[in-house]
């Protein structure tokens, strides 16, 4: 009969993403994982089968940690994308290896966003909204959503890459200020918004 395993899938993704978050993507693997849960290899591979399938379900559950830190209970959808940004820089300040992985191309997954699709499928009710509570129009709003989102990713990466340093709130007025003018460049005084 084969021995029942006694550390869950959960537990393993745990320390898993624990181990991303604090040395990285590349400080992931069959041995390092079992070394830093205190078992042996045998329940990492029972769950994973191997390496490859560690890491696809790593990338899913670090995806899944990252959109519910990210998840907005705002009503206004401008400060839904507010929040989202706020998040965003505070993961590339705080989790910036989180960061690397999710946004740098480290991810198997791929790249979590395409800025061509910014209006869109999911995006396009957010879309709509904004520009009626704007009064921008939904392509003003497309642009100023891309602009803001070009900006912002750089920002971030600069932290969580080391060539920027900042607090929050320091990088969330740079933020500020670049939406400001890429709405007024959009022909809207921010101050009435």
């Amino acid at each position: 009969m084969a021995r029942k395993t006694t550390i869950s899938k959960e537990v393993i993704l745990d320390a898993a993403l624990k181990m991303l978050i604090r040395d990285g993507y590349a400080s992931v693997n069959v041995k390092t994982l079992a070394a830093e849960i205190g078992c042996s290899t045998q329940p990492i591979v029972w769950h994973f089968e191997n390496m490859a399938g560690l890491r696809l379900a790593l990338s899913e559950y670090a995806m899944a940690y990252a959109a519910k830190k990210a998840a907005s209970s705002y009503e206004n959808k401008l400060d839904s994308f507010e929040f989202l940004g706020k998040a965003y820089v505070k993961m590339a300040l705080k989790e910036p290896n989180l960061f690397k992985f999710l946004y740098l191309g480290e991810n198997p997954l791929g790249k979590p966003y395409n800025l061509k699709d910014v209006g869109k499928g999911k995006h396009k009710e957010m879309i709509a909204i904004i520009a009626e509570q704007t009064g921008l129009n939904e392509d003003q709003v497309i642009r100023f959503v891309r602009d803001t989102i070009i900006y912002s990713h750089g920002i971030a990466t600069m932290l969580a890459t080391g060539v920027l340093k900042g607090t929050e709130k320091e990088m969330m007025a740079l933020i500020n200020k670049a939406a400001n003018a890429f709405i007024l460049n959009e022909g809207v005084d921010p101050e009435k918004i």
